[in-house]
């Protein structure tokens, strides 16, 4: 486990110096763009809590996204650890990473979303709006890291994602993100639509049927990018 914790730390952190720069723990990119990681985890919140149907307006009978909830999480998990690397080395936080991965929640989403789940989603949501609140916090001290870490897994659980599970989409998430850095995310040249599937959507379905390391699931999705019209 502390291997893969390690694993996840040390791509985190070259995906960092390819998008940002090596000298992004200064707090800005490259091109002087301020970098605000607890800013990116409280965003991805909102938008995994865009995946419960709570809103009172629009699509009332719709159904939660227990997939793209651990999506969302797995993108939370790339800004957690950039914020958790500004203060640490990837060797010494990948042991610390190990203490907090056993944390369970006492609430879990069901796998399926039914009628009665719907009377449960406030309850649901909690977990991760505590994740959001404490991104809020102004402080930096390594006690609040600690209690940020501890949230975080604890809304993993919550969303029955083992740490086997978030390393595995993590990998594929991270690979993802490299190949849309590669061929113009940031110019607004990238194609999200694969086909007809979201690329999100295409990685999800590639580890789940294939197994691969971190440079031949890279190389694989880069191929399918390359061959989809």
């Amino acid at each position: 486990m502390e291997q893969m914790a390690l694993e996840m730390l040390l791509l985190q952190n070259d995906l960092n110096n390819q998008t940002n720069g090596i000298e992004w723990r200064k707090g800005y990119t490259t091109a002087n763009k301020k970098i605000d990681w607890k800013r990116c985890i409280y965003m991805e919140c909102a938008e995994l809590i865009d995946s419960f149907p709570w809103k009172h307006w629009k699509n009332v009978d719709s159904k939660a996204d227990i997939e793209n909830i651990k999506l969302e999480l797995v993108d939370i998990w790339h800004f957690l650890m950039s914020y958790l690397l500004k203060f640490d080395s990837p060797e010494n936080l990948a042991k610390e990473i190990q203490k907090y991965t056993d944390i369970k929640s006492e609430i879990h989403l069901p796998k399926e979303w039914t009628k009665e789940s719907e009377k449960e989603m406030e309850k649901y949501i909690d977990i991760f709006e505590e994740l959001m609140a404490l991104a809020l916090i102004k402080s930096d001290e390594e006690n609040y890291r600690e209690l940020l870490t501890e949230q975080f897994f604890r809304a993993c659980d919550a969303a029955n994602m083992d740490f086997n599970e978030l390393y595995g989409l993590y990998i594929g998430k991270n690979a993802l993100n490299r190949i849309r850095q590669e061929f113009g995310y940031k110019q607004g040249q990238y194609k999200k639509i694969w086909g007809e599937e979201e690329d999100n959507k295409v990685m999800q379905r590639v580890i789940k049927r294939e197994k691969h390391t971190f440079d031949s699931l890279y190389e694989r999705l880069k191929e399918i990018y390359q061959s989809t019209p």
